[in-house]
Parts: structure tokens; sequence; C-alpha cells
């Protein structure tokens, strides 16, 4: 990944989480790795944990485009690893945040 590319991705990240704060959600973390993959936000909303992937672009092509089976399939293997680390069985969800410029699409609870 370049340094653009990892520069985008943190502003896109900052606008995610300034949305979810405005939207009532407690940020839990950011970028949390496992040798399974990463999740961009973890954040609570009403007791239920909210995995967020952010998605985020300049360019012409739709960044929902960018999340696939295989992708959602690490997601999943890494919310599991998470819950086993932290002790934690409470509700969960998979969202998607799509930002276009300063556009902001929030698709909550996504499966394939």
């Amino acid at each position: 990944m370049g340094v653009k590319a990892y520069l985008d991705g943190i502003l896109g990240e900052d606008k995610a989480c300034k949305f979810l704060k405005k939207q009532g959600f407690e940020i839990l973390k950011r970028n949390f790795h496992s040798k399974f993959g990463e999740i961009d936000i973890i954040a609570q909303k009403d007791e239920i944990l909210h995995f967020i992937e952010v998605k985020f672009t300049q360019n012409n092509y739709e960044v929902s485009e960018r999340l696939d089976r295989k992708k959602l399939e690490k997601i999943l293997k890494t919310i599991e690893f998470y819950h086993l680390k932290n002790g934690i069985s409470s509700d969960f969800q998979i969202d998607l945040i799509c930002i276009k410029n300063d556009m902001i699409q929030f698709c909550e609870n996504i499966s394939f």
C-alpha cells in the first residue's frame, strides 16, 4: 500500500468516526488486527457491538464494490478472534461505511 492510499484510509476512518459519534456510537477500537485480517472500527451502541469496515475513495467507482465475500469472511474470523481474546459474547453486527469525497453512506448489518 502506498503512502497516499494509507493516508486516504486514515482520513476516511477519521470521517467515519466523527459520523458515528454524531449518531450516538461509542468508538471502542480502531484498526484491530489479527492474523486473519483487520477491522477498521469497533464501536458500540445500544449494547450491540458494531464491527465496521470503512471504504473511502475520491475516484469514480462505487466504493461498496470493494467489499466482497472473501473480505467479509476475513472480517468474521477477526470478529471471532476479538470475541475470544476479550471474553465477549455480546450481540454484534457488521456495518459498512462508504465515503466518496464528502458523501457518507452507512450500510448497517450487512451480509452476503
